[in-house]
């Protein structure tokens, strides 16, 4: 297993950490982000989106609970927080976005344990004061060792 973290000091730190991670991961790729709220995991995936097109509308997709961005390949964004397990995740069909036409990245994955793939990066969020975040990374996949170098 693979380990190692980051600190981002400020929320533009956070979006440039997102957008250099979307262009290292593979098609594929499923990413499983943790942490309370205002830890920055919105941040993370508007950086992201900006890979895959533009990110100005990026937001929580609390209320629609997933966003896809770009024209192929995707972003697909998961928000999980209005979801209370695994069970409600079945039913929105979302093992279906967890295709490899994109990269998903789902918020709240602890809601969505049991039906994420093994082999999924997961991002640990973590709220330091003021505007510090400690993001940390635990992947099964020792290749994301490569790809995670030059956040």
């Amino acid at each position: 297993m693979s380990t190692a973290e980051v600190v981002s000091t400020s929320p533009e730190e956070t979006e440039r950490m997102g957008e250099h991670l979307a262009t290292v991961l593979p098609e594929g790729t499923v990413v499983a982000l943790h942490g309370d709220l205002a830890t920055g995991k919105t941040c993370l995936v508007r950086g992201m989106a900006r890979v895959f097109g533009p990110s100005d509308l990026v937001h929580s997709p609390t209320f629609t609970l997933v966003n896809r961005y770009g024209t192929g390949p995707f972003l697909y964004h998961l928000d999980l927080y209005r979801l209370r397990g695994p069970e409600e995740t079945l039913d929105l069909g979302i093992e279906e976005l967890m295709a490899p036409d994109g990269i998903c990245v789902v918020e709240w994955a602890e809601r969505a344990e049991g039906i994420l793939p093994d082999g999924c990066l997961r991002l640990y969020l973590e709220h330091l004061g003021g505007d510090k975040r400690r993001i940390s990374w635990r992947a099964a996949d020792p290749a994301f060792s490569a790809f995670l170098e030059g956040l």
